[in-house]
């Protein structure tokens, strides 16, 4: 708790999911948040949402594509409260499908939002960050980034990227004080279930065969900050998550086999089976 009493943090993607969940959960702990997101109105909410519960909040628009909405964020904050200690790269989209339905336009949305958007917040702010001599950033990736997960490849590839990025990082950062963590949670019950593009998959089949499996996204924001409270590295979210994990390190070909068994050959079948 102590690690983020009066502590100033920024979340990316605030508006809403894990972002809003993270926002709520820092702010019972006694931190400065801003709820950044490019849905303003939505990011105003969960400001408002938390002074009303006698905590400090401001909405910030931010737009992760923009290399310079995100630096002029990040250097609005530190103008503000004098420092930064704790930036949380949360923003995401998703485009589900096969790759052979999926376009190209798709892949640089993905892109732009998933991986550019965590670059973008890295580099606005590790050099106030090392200046500092300390400061964490927290960057969301997902199990998609530990494990191969299909019908989802630009999103898997985007979250592969976060987590080396995010690791290599941290190595790098260790030696200024400033620490580095990635976020990879299994399924997670957010809007961004409702946001998915689908490419020739039936959304409710889709949707009806994983949200029997979701989280809540208040647990799943205690558990990201308890991860973070103890500086680790990598912060899995579920069991399920940590299982697939785990059977990817030890077995790349078994967990490649249970992917296709257990999840693609089962979604082909539904989606054969379902009327059109």
């Amino acid at each position: 708790m102590a690690a983020f009493r009066d502590r100033v943090a920024i979340v990316t993607g605030g508006a809403s999911g894990i972002g809003r969940a993270l926002c709520l959960e820092l702010s019972r702990r006694g931190a400065r948040v801003v709820a950044a997101d490019i849905n303003v109105a939505g990011a105003t909410q969960v400001a408002a949402e938390i002074s009303a519960n006698g905590g400090t909040a401001e909405a910030r628009a931010v737009d992760v594509t923009s290399s310079e909405a995100v630096d002029a964020l990040v250097a609005g904050v530190v103008a503000a409260h004098g420092r930064l200690d704790y930036l949380f790269n949360n923003a995401g989209i998703a485009v589900a499908g096969e790759e052979r339905d999926v376009t190209l336009d798709d892949w640089q949305r993905v892109f732009a939002v998933n991986l550019w958007g965590v670059v973008h917040g890295v580099r606005a702010a590790y050099p106030r960050m090392l200046r500092q001599g300390c400061g964490h950033i927290v960057n969301t990736a997902s199990l998609a980034g530990l494990t191969p997960a299909p019908l989802e490849i630009s999103y898997t590839a985007s979250k592969y990227a976060v987590v080396g990025l995010s690791n290599a990082l941290r190595i790098e950062a260790a030696a200024y004080g400033v620490r580095v963590s990635v976020v990879c949670p299994g399924l997670i019950d957010t809007p961004i279930a409702q946001h998915i593009e689908f490419r020739g998959i039936d959304r409710a089949t889709m949707l009806g065969l994983t949200e029997q499996r979701l989280t809540a996204a208040d647990v799943c924001a205690r558990v990201i900050l308890r991860g973070v409270e103890k500086n680790k590295p990598i912060i899995v979210v579920t069991p399920l998550a940590f299982a697939l994990w785990w059977l990817t390190r030890l077995s790349p070909r078994a967990a490649m086999w249970f992917w296709r068994t257990a999840f693609l050959d089962r979604i082909r079948r539904a989606l054969a089976a379902t009327p059109r």
